[in-house]
């Protein structure tokens, strides 16, 4: 407590000490000028509203001279039900860039899939993104199917390939829509066949077995390495195998 002899020192809100650090806090400050007692008032920018209306001149003596038309019409016919519109979509679809390691005539190791473990050759990459691969179907029963290089381990072996077929492309691959059933079919048994493999698709695998077999048996014990399985044993890591 103070006397009555002795007077307070008034500290200034902007004295400094040594260094130019002020003497007093933010939170000291606010209290001393007693912002706390102070109304905010906060001015909004005044916007004029955009105009929807324009004044047209309308002839006649008993039709009031203007009229209010609005600038945007509104259509004539609306949907019942609000539907959501979709947003813009501003990507594009880039062409699956392929591993370094992956080119046509590569041997393949499948990852994943009815033939997984099998050996396969590279044939080409489809406009899809995916890789056609084959056996050959000769050699180790994989036919001509496609597979995404996500699945399969590159080797260091490759077979020189002469030129392929045009017809091999995704198109090859399309399935036939199934046909839908009506309310008396659905309890009817289905005695329909299971699908069957076209004569056009033998056809052009026999066409590419006939190109892929010679080129894989000009390679001395690569026949041997398409038909065994790729297979791991205790103490084997694939990431520190040179394939």
């Amino acid at each position: 407590q103070w006397s009555a002899t002795e007077t307070k020192a008034v500290v200034s809100t902007q004295s400094t000490g040594p260094g130019g650090v002020p003497k007093l806090s933010r939170s000291a400050v606010y209290k001393k000028r007693a912002l706390y007692k102070r109304a905010k008032v906060q001015t909004k920018p005044s916007v004029e509203p955009a105009a929807t209306h324009k004044t047209k001149q309308v002839q006649g003596e008993k039709n009031g001279g203007t009229r209010e038309v609005p600038l945007q019409r509104q259509p004539r016919f609306y949907p019942t039900e609000d539907t959501k519109k979709p947003l813009n979509n501003r990507r594009k679809v880039k062409p699956t860039k392929l591993r370094s390691s992956i080119s046509p005539g590569t041997v393949l190791i499948l990852l994943g899939g009815a033939h997984r473990g099998k050996r396969v050759v590279c044939l080409k990459q489809l406009p899809s993104g995916l890789l056609l691969v084959t056996g050959p179907y000769k050699i180790n029963g994989v036919p001509l199917r496609r597979v995404d290089q996500a699945y399969v381990i590159a080797t260091s072996t490759k077979v020189e390939l002469p030129a392929l077929p045009d017809s091999l492309t995704d198109g090859l691959f399309k399935r036939k829509p199934k046909p839908t059933k009506n309310e008396k079919e659905m309890f009817v048994e289905n005695t329909a066949e299971d699908p069957k493999i076209s004569a056009e698709k033998i056809a052009l695998q026999k066409e590419v077995d006939a190109l892929v077999v010679p080129a894989v048996k000009s390679v001395d014990m690569l026949q041997s390495y398409l038909r065994s399985r790729f297979t791991l044993t205790k103490g084997q890591f694939p990431h520190e195998m040179k394939f």
